[in-house]
C-alpha cells in the first residue's frame, strides 16, 4: 500500500524492523480517505463515503478475562485467571444486509492492557519450529471455565452449522494472547522464514523465492471470544505454505491461522474436549492475493451445490489483543477442517483412513508411490497404505487398453470414480489451478467405510475462479495437461465412458449452477455483505491497495463466469 509507511507501534518495537515514522499521515489518492488513529496508531483505509470505526465505545459491558502476565525467578511466565482483576468488555452490535444498499456494522471489543513483566522471556527466543513450543509456560492453569455450557463448549452436541457457518452475516472473533506468547509466534516465523517484511521485491518475486520447510508454525494458548463468551486456552498458530511466507516476506501481518480448541487439554484439564459449538478446529483463511475475498467461499459453495464433499465456510472479522488492546486484523474466511466435522457429517462414519497427499507421488505417476507423500490424518498409528497402493495398481493396470470394461470395474471397486469425475468437471469449469493437474496438493482422499472406496475431497480453494498462475488453469479438454505427470486425469478422460460422464457433468453444472444469471446474483449479494469490512482493513493487514480494487475484483469474477459459460458451450458444441 502507498500508506504502508505506517505500522502498529507494537510491531515497530517487537519485530525489530527498525521502522520509523509511525506517526499520523493522510492520503486521499484513489478516492480514499486514509486516516491515522493516534490512540491505536493504525492506518485505516476507508471508502471516502463509508467509514467503519473498529473501536467504538459500547453501551453494554460484558465481563471477560484476559491473560495477565507475571514473571518468576528464572523466566517470564504467563498466567491467565478467570478471576483476575484484568478484564475486557465486549459487545457485538451487528447490522448486515444482503441488499444493494450499504451495510454497516458496529462491533467492538475493548480490552484493558495486560501488565507485562520487564524481565526477559524465554518464550520469545524460539529458534526451531515445532507443533508445540517447549519453552512456553503453562502455569496459568488456575481458572474456572465459567462460560462453559454444553451447547457452546462441549463435545456432546452436534456441530451447530447454523451458528458457525451462517453466510448471511459477517461475524466477529477476538483472540486474546499474552505479549510473550505472541512474540514467540513471531520469533518462530522469523527463525523459519526470515525477518518480517525483509523483501523489497514485488510480491510475484517473493512467491518465486519461498523457503522449503516441512515444519508447521508453533501453537500457543490464547483465549477466544465470540458474542461475549470465552473459550479457554485455545491452540492458535499461523498456517499456510506459499501464502504464509509471501505475506510475511511482503510485510503484511494478515496471516492465516489454525485454531484447535482442545490442543492444550493436557496442560489445562478444564478444557478437556473443548469445542466451539460442536467443532474441534478450524482454519481461518486470510484470503491471500484475493482482492474479492470470495474465491475460497464461493468455490466451496459451488462444490457443495454440485454434490462434491467439501468444507463449509463463512466470513468473520478478526481482532487480536496481544497486549495493546484489540487490533483489527481484517476480514477472514472461516473454513471447516476436513479431518474434523466434514467426515462426521458428510459420511456415514469417520472411521476410515483420511489422507492428505502432498508432493512427490501425490501425482499418481506409476511406480512412484511413497507413504511419506500420503500423510494420514486418521488412524495414524496403523502403518497401512494398502488402499492407496491398490489405487496406483488399478489405475496403471494394462487392462485399461486391452479390456476397458474390466479396468473400469476394478478401478471403481476401490475409488469413487463418479465422484472424482464430478469434482473434475466442477473444478475445471470454474478454473481452480492450484491443485491436482498442475500442483500435487490441495486435496484429501478418504476411504469411505460405507463402500470401501477412496473419495476425493477438494481443499484450499483460494486460487479458484481465475485463469490462474503457473501457465494457467487446465483446458476443458485437458489439451494442456502434462498427461504423463497427472495420470489420474489423463487416463480417466481418455476413456470414452468416463469422458461422456465428464461432459454430462459439465453441462449440468453450467445449466443449473455456474452461469451468469445465477452467479451475478450471488456475487452482488456477497459484495453488499462484505464490502464494509473489506474496504476498512488496516494498512499492513490487507492485500488491498485501495477500495476500488475490491469493486474491480468483483467485476472480474462476473466477467469470468460469463467467459466460462461460453467456453463450456463451445466445448460441448452447444
Amino acid at each position: 500500500m502507498k500508506q504502508q509507511t505506517l505500522r502498529l507501534s507494537v510491531l515497530c518495537a517487537s519485530l525489530l524492523l527498525g521502522l520509523t515514522g509511525c506517526g499520523s499521515s493522510a492520503d486521499t489518492s484513489n478516492g480514499l480517505a486514509v486516516t491515522t488513529n493516534q490512540s491505536s496508531e493504525t492506518t485505516v483505509i476507508t471508502n471516502a463515503t463509508t467509514t467503519q470505526n473498529s473501536e467504538i465505545t459500547t453501551s453494554e459491558n460484558i465481563s471477560t478475562t484476559t491473560e495477565d502476565n507475571t514473571s518468576n525467578n528464572s523466566s517470564d511466565t504467563t498466567t491467565q485467571n478467570s478471576e483476575s482483576s484484568t478484564s475486557s468488555t465486549t459487545q457485538e452490535n451487528q447490522s448486515t444486509t444482503t441488499t444493494d444498499t450499504s451495510t454497516t456494522t458496529n462491533e467492538s471489543t475493548t480490552t484493558t492492557e495486560s501488565t507485562d513483566s520487564n524481565t526477559s522471556s524465554d518464550a520469545g527466543t524460539s529458534s526451531t519450529s515445532t507443533e508445540t513450543n517447549a519453552s512456553l509456560d503453562y502455569s496459568d492453569n488456575d481458572f474456572v471455565a465459567t462460560d462453559w455450557t454444553d451447547e457452546t463448549h462441549s463435545k456432546s452436541v452436534d456441530p451447530n452449522y447454523d451458528e458457525v457457518f451462517d453466510k448471511s452475516q459477517v461475524k466477529r472473533l477476538d483472540f486474546v494472547v499474552s505479549s510473550e506468547r505472541w512474540q514467540s509466534m513471531l520469533d518462530d516465523m522469523t527463525a523459519n522464514y526470515g525477518t518480517f517484511g525483509q523483501s523489497s521485491q514485488p510480491r510475484r518475486a517473493v512467491d518465486d523465492n519461498l523457503i522449503d520447510t516441512d515444519e508447521d508454525p508453533i501453537f500457543v494458548p490464547a483465549d477466544v471470544y465470540y458474542k461475549g463468551k470465552q473459550w479457554y486456552r485455545v491452540g492458535i498458530r499461523f498456517k499456510g505454505n506459499s501464502s504464509l511466507q509471501s505475506a510475511w516476506q511482503a510485510g503484511i501481518l494478515k496471516l492465516s491461522f489454525k485454531m484447535d480448541f482442545d490442543e492444550f487439554e493436557d496442560q489445562y484439564p478444564q478444557i478437556d474436549n473443548q469445542r466451539f459449538y460442536g467443532f474441534k478446529k478450524f482454519s481461518l483463511k486470510n484470503n491471500y492475493d484475493d482482492k474479492s475475498f470470495l474465491r475460497e467461499s464461493v468455490a466451496s459453495d459451488l462444490f457443495r451445490a454440485a454434490g462434491v464433499p467439501v468444507s463449509h465456510t463463512s466470513f468473520y472479522q478478526l481482532y487480536i489483543d496481544h497486549g495493546n488492546g484489540p487490533e483489527y486484523f481484517g476480514l477472514y474466511t472461516l473454513v471447516e477442517e476436513v479431518d474434523g466435522e466434514v467426515l462426521d457429517t458428510q459420511f456415514e462414519s469417520d472411521d476410515g483412513n483420511l489422507y492428505k497427499p502432498e508432493d512427490g507421488s501425490a501425482n499418481f505417476v506409476e511406480g512412484t508411490f511413497s507413504s511419506e507423500d500420503f500423510t494420514k490424518k486418521t488412524n495414524e498409528d496403523e502403518e497401512d497404505w494398502s488402499d492407496i497402493e491398490a489405487l496406483f495398481l488399478a489405475l496403471h493396470d494394462s487392462s485399461r487398453t486391452s479390456d476397458p470394461s474390466t479396468w473400469r470395474s476394478n478401478l471403481e471397486a476401490l475409488f469413487d470414480v463418479d465422484g472424482f469425475i464430478k469434482y473434475l468437471a466442477v473444478n475445471t469449469m470454474m478454473q481452480n489451478w492450484d491443485t491436482y493437474g498442475l500442483m500435487p496438493h490441495n486435496y484429501y482422499l478418504y476411504n469411505n467405510p460405507e463402500n470401501g472406496k477412496l473419495t476425493w475431497i477438494p481443499w484450499d480453494n483460494n486460487e479458484a475462479l481465475q485463469d490462474g498462475k503457473q501457465g494457467g488453469a487446465l483446458a476443458l479438454d485437458f489439451s494442456n495437461l502434462a498427461s504423463s505427470s497427472w495420470p489420474l486425469i489423463a487416463k480417466i478422460y481418455a476413456d470414452d465412458t468416463y469422458k461422456a460422464k465428464y461432459d454430462s457433468y459439465l453441462s449440468e453444472f453450467k445449466t443449473n449452477i455456474f452461469n451468469a444469471n445465477n452467479m451475478y446474483t450471488t456475487y452482488d449479494s456477497y459484495e453488499a455483505l462484505i464490502e464494509p469490512y473489506a474496504t476498512s482493513e488496516v494498512s499492513g493487514y490487507s492485500f488491498l491497495n485501495n477500495s476500488s480494487e475490491f469493486t474491480t475484483a468483483i467485476s472480474e469474477l462476473k466477467t469470468h463466469v460469463s467467459s466460462r459459460e461460453s467456453a463450456v458451450e463451445s466445448y460441448l458444441g452447444e
